[in-house]
């Protein structure tokens, strides 16, 4: 077996994959739907049987490689160009609990029964069904809920308090290192993040496992 053909294909393999996945988008990561789902057990299976074999040459490889690209990036323009591809490739959400009530029919319909339905809602802190309003089963199944006003924790405005706007946190220093990305976002140089440590009694950004920064509660550190 030559080895160098094997760590070749293997390369091309590894970076084909990961340049589709970056073309296709995060969608093919966070949602896993069916056609998600057969695709990648396609790839696993084309990649793993191509690496292997000594009768398969390396531009075949990367000939399959770019044709599947090729034709998942088409189907993506068909569903946006032709949106009725969308519900028979990708499946449609379907509510499984309405007003505290299991719907018998869309149970069978999505081949569940009531454990799954449970570890579903306990997942997303709900331990009875009379609480939810409304459960969506989506197509990555996943389950969406609305609870039941009465079930919902009282909010900021309802109690009379003052509602600050939201503000996202972000991670500064990640195990010594700063990530100026985020830095930029935030409209801060490196300068003004030594200055904050330096308040803190730290000289060097790689003594910082995590650092954290809010507007809300300012930069919260954790050193080594």
């Amino acid at each position: 077996m030559d080895y160098t053909m094997i760590a070749l294909k293997l390369a091309t393999g590894f970076f084909g994959l990961w340049l589709m996945t970056k073309l296709l988008g995060k969608k093919e990561i966070s949602q896993l739907t069916p056609f998600d789902f057969v695709s990648s057990l396609m790839l696993s299976e084309l990649v793993g049987n191509t690496i292997y074999d000594r009768q398969v040459h390396f531009l075949e490889l990367i000939y399959s490689l770019a044709l599947w690209m090729a034709l998942s990036l088409a189907l993506e323009k068909a569903v946006q160009l032709l949106p009725w591809l969308s519900v028979p490739l990708s499946g449609r959400p379907d509510i499984v609990i309405r007003d505290g009530e299991v719907d018998l029919r869309a149970m069978r319909r999505n081949k569940l029964d009531m454990h799954q339905i449970g570890m579903l809602l306990r997942e997303q802190g709900v331990f009875s069904v009379k609480e939810v309003a409304f459960a969506v089963f989506e197509p990555n199944g996943s389950l969406s809920i609305m609870k039941k006003p009465d079930e919902e924790p009282p909010k900021r405005r309802d109690l009379g308090l003052s509602v600050k706007p939201a503000s996202l946190p972000r991670i500064l220093i990640s195990q010594g290192y700063v990530q100026h990305d985020e830095l930029r976002e935030l409209g801060k140089d490196e300068a003004w993040l030594l200055a904050l440590l330096r308040e803190r009694g730290v000289e060097r950004p790689r003594d910082v496992y995590y650092a954290e920064w809010s507007e809300d509660a300012g930069l919260h550190e954790q050193r080594y």
